[in-house]
């Protein structure tokens, strides 16, 4: 089977890069036939997601390597590029861009790469790209609010971190009121309206 050694290949080469060494990118087996992996991506310095770790589900076609692998967030992020709800990326290389010589770590430095660098224009989640787009700064604040979160940065801003408790202390699910407020720009009111209305 060419994908399983081309796999077990590409594993072997993420292991020994000088990126894992450096724990900037990492890879697990999930299953023993190579079908499943697990990536891990360092959020990039100078970017809001810095110090926070971001897991990867990475699925492997049989038609690997002329097909690219499929893969999403486990960890939750605000990114114009990735789905806040499903993980789902927006990346050209994991579509129509995809090449056989690319290879597993090409795609986590892509991935890596892409946190650094959003395309608002080609957006996978509509409300963050607009956000990134009309307000840098709040997304800039979100984006590292839901890095401490979900990703074990450092801690973010305390006025967000605040509005999260109220509304967490009104009996709301926590993830509920954090996709809420970052959707409504902050405003604790439209969060609230947009909670109960679920």
């Amino acid at each position: 089977n060419i994908a399983v050694q081309r796999i077990k290949r590409e594993f072997k080469e993420v292991l020994k890069s000088e990126e894992t060494s450096k724990n900037q990118i990492k890879v697990d087996l999930v299953d023993e036939n190579f079908t499943e992996l697990r990536g891990e991506i360092a959020g990039p310095p100078d970017t809001p997601y810095e110090g926070g770790r971001y897991q990867l589900e990475i699925k492997i076609p049989e038609t690997y390597p002329f097909n690219p692998p499929k893969v999403r967030f486990i960890t939750k992020i605000w990114h114009p590029n990735i789905s806040s709800v499903t993980g789902a990326i927006c990346l050209d290389i994991l579509k129509d861009q995809w090449a056989a010589a690319m290879t597993l770590r090409t795609v986590l430095l892509s991935l890596q790469a892409l946190l650094a660098a959003a395309e608002p224009d080609d957006p996978q989640d509509a409300v963050v790209a607009n956000q990134y787009k009309q307000n840098p700064e709040m997304f800039k604040q979100t984006a590292r609010l839901w890095a401490h979160v979900y990703a074990g940065a450092p801690v973010s801003s305390p006025e967000y971190t605040k509005k999260i408790e109220n509304l967490c202390a009104m009996g709301f699910d926590r993830n509920a009121v954090i996709v809420a407020l970052s959707s409504k720009s902050w405003d604790v009111e439209t969060a609230t309206e947009l909670l109960l209305s679920n």
